[in-house]
């Protein structure tokens, strides 16, 4: 069957224009089947999600959107770059496309998004998927790595293939080559006269991880009501010990691994990530 990625454009919380991808098949639901929205993390894009998507079309109505600051949506010089502006943004495209209750399916800081809005609008979240999101807080330290590496990148790249083999395996910051991420990095990167720059400004992500990186995020975890799977791969961020605990801070929790993943399981490993997703989806949709 023919699985067609449909583009189109939604409006957030405060009117910014943001860049939407719905997926759709013909064995689908149609635009009556339970809603799944998909929410990627800091530097990420919808089209980061294109094989998931693909793969959940058949069951589910299934959107993803590049959060503001990100890929094709607006980027406000000012922001707001906040937990609480991308939680706005994603409860007003669920609004606006109707699809609640939706089940929310986040990677990283998307799941933090995603978590924050099932504790706040309950009314709207049918089940969610935390894709390797830390509950602990990062810390100052982080933070401060995390600006050190941004001046690191050797902007603008000549090519994309150079920017592709810079992230891939001559980032000083890599413990061992990554092929797949030096593709994750190649899709967020667009051409400038001067040569390939990143689609969104490191000044506003470092911003956005700011107001966040500093607190632990137990307590909306706690209020999260709805069933919530727990997801990562063992050479991910969010250790296993940790994971087990954010499973026993839910009120429905459970937890899955992607066997050989790592902090970007959905785009490195979509077909294992699926397969781990689609038993909790299907409990989720029984009666």
């Amino acid at each position: 069957m023919v699985r067609r990625v449909e583009e189109t454009e939604v409006t957030g919380a405060d009117g910014i224009r943001l860049a939407a991808r719905a997926y759709a098949d013909p064995r689908g639901p149609g635009p009556d089947g339970p809603g799944i929205l998909l929410l990627h993390g800091l530097m990420g894009r919808a089209s980061h999600w294109d094989a998931t998507g693909r793969g959940l079309a058949a069951r589910h109505r299934v959107v993803a959107f590049d959060q503001r600051g990100h890929g094709a949506s607006e980027k406000p010089p000012e922001g707001p770059y906040t937990p609480e502006a991308y939680a706005a943004d994603a409860e007003s495209v669920i609004e606006q496309l109707a699809l609640a209750p939706v089940t929310l399916i986040g990677h990283s800081t998307g799941a933090l998004t995603a978590w924050r809005l099932a504790a706040h609008r309950p009314d709207l979240v049918r089940a969610l998927v935390i894709c390797d999101m830390r509950a602990a807080a990062p810390g100052a330290a982080s933070q401060r790595d995390w600006g050190e590496w941004f001046r690191a990148w050797p902007v603008p790249f000549g090519s994309l293939a150079e920017a592709r083999a810079w992230f891939g395996e001559q980032d000083p910051w890599l413990e061992r080559p990554a092929p797949a991420r030096g593709d994750f990095f190649a899709e967020v990167m667009a051409e400038h006269p001067d040569g390939w720059r990143p689609v969104f400004s490191r000044r506003h992500m470092l911003r956005a991880r700011e107001s966040w990186v500093h607190d632990a995020h137990w307590d909306d975890l706690a209020h999260v009501p709805c069933p919530t799977l727990v997801l990562r791969g063992p050479d991910s961020d969010l250790g296993r010990a940790e994971a087990q605990e954010m499973v026993r801070v839910l009120p429905q929790g459970a937890y899955a691994e992607v066997p050989d993943a790592g902090h970007l399981l959905h785009y490195t490993h979509p077909a294992p990530c699926q397969a781990a997703l689609t038993p909790f989806l299907e409990g989720v949709l029984a009666p």
